[in-house]
């Protein structure tokens, strides 16, 4: 028997709904009365969740839409493969993350990169697939203690993350206190290499001047870092041309550049490319992929470059 595309997608998206709901039902186990029963359903899109006690009341009841992109063909394959498809937006839900694990294995995007509080979830449901689990450390200010930094990036290759990006101590670099930059960027790669996951560094260039911008690339370089990586996203700006051809020229070819923040059409990500990034952050990947000519979201002036 045949079975179109579109059938099968929906059917992981089902699937993926009783994954959450089982999860779901082990963490909140206590809060449902004994002997109480649940059934979690799921058409065009909305997933209800009830339970029921012994007499048939509803004592618990929730509903959750998962958004879907069905139908969208990615144009440049190879694009995706260098694509870490982001949320880190601060009140994501479990349904949105979910979504951008679904996405990332139906495109082949190189990772997700989410919160520390989204690690398991995300190491479940992209098990078995080639998408990595990148979480952020010390984000998005880094201004954490060095030694929270590390706990933080254990905790998170403890519970399934591949890849982390850590936010140097912008302060301490504009201070000019390189030792505590240093000792910062080197506790997370030593805490990461030794559990097998790569680092990239997140610099907040728009809060730099060049010559800051150059001394945390050699610093991260120095460091054993595997990325520099331009932005949050959380700042006043963004990726540009510029810091990524200044990165690349510090770095030089043995280290990758991240572009993220900003970055939100097929024509963005080539000039990053071909200014030197391999590695782009962005939470449009699935209209990156699509080509040329996709319509750039509009965005106010006074608001800040998100890369969520």
């Amino acid at each position: 028997m045949d079975i179109d595309r579109k059938t099968v997608e929906q059917l992981v998206e089902i699937i993926t709904h009783e994954v959450l709901a089982a999860m779901a039902e082990q963490k909140g186990q206590g809060d449902i009365p004994e002997g109480a029963q649940c059934k979690f359903n799921c058409a065009d899109g909305v997933c209800v969740n009830m339970c029921f006690d012994r007499t048939g009341s509803v004592v618990s009841a929730g509903a959750e839409r998962l958004s879907s992109s069905v139908g969208v063909i990615p144009q440049d394959l190879s694009l995706a493969k260098m694509i870490d498809h982001t949320l880190l937006k601060p009140d994501a839900t479990q349904d949105e993350v979910a979504q951008l694990c679904f996405e990332a294995k139906k495109y082949g995007f190189a990772s997700v990169c989410v919160n520390p509080t989204w690690t398991e979830l995300c190491s479940t449901l992209l098990k078995g697939s080639e998408v990595k689990v990148c979480v952020v450390i010390g984000f998005p200010l880094g201004a954490t203690a060095p030694e929270v930094k590390a706990f933080e990036t254990q905790n998170a290759i403890e519970h399934g993350a591949q890849e982390i990006d850590m936010v140097i101590n912008i302060g301490a670099l504009k201070a000019r206190d390189l030792e505590t930059v240093a000792r910062d960027i080197r506790g997370v790669v030593e805490t990461a290499h030794a559990r097998g996951a790569i680092v990239k560094v997140i610099i907040e260039a728009v809060l730099l001047n060049d010559e800051e911008k150059t001394i945390a690339c050699l610093l991260s370089k120095e460091a054993g870092a595997d990325f520099v990586k331009t932005s949050t996203g959380f700042a006043s700006g963004g990726a540009t041309v510029h810091d990524v051809e200044l990165m690349r020229r510090v770095v030089g070819p043995e280290m990758g550049v991240k572009a993220a923040g900003g970055v939100r059409t097929f024509e963005d990500a080539q000039s990053m490319i071909q200014a030197g990034a391999t590695r782009i952050g962005a939470s449009a990947g699935v209209k990156i992929i699509q080509g040329p000519g996709q319509a750039k979201p509009a965005a106010s002036s006074a608001s800040p470059a998100k890369n969520y």
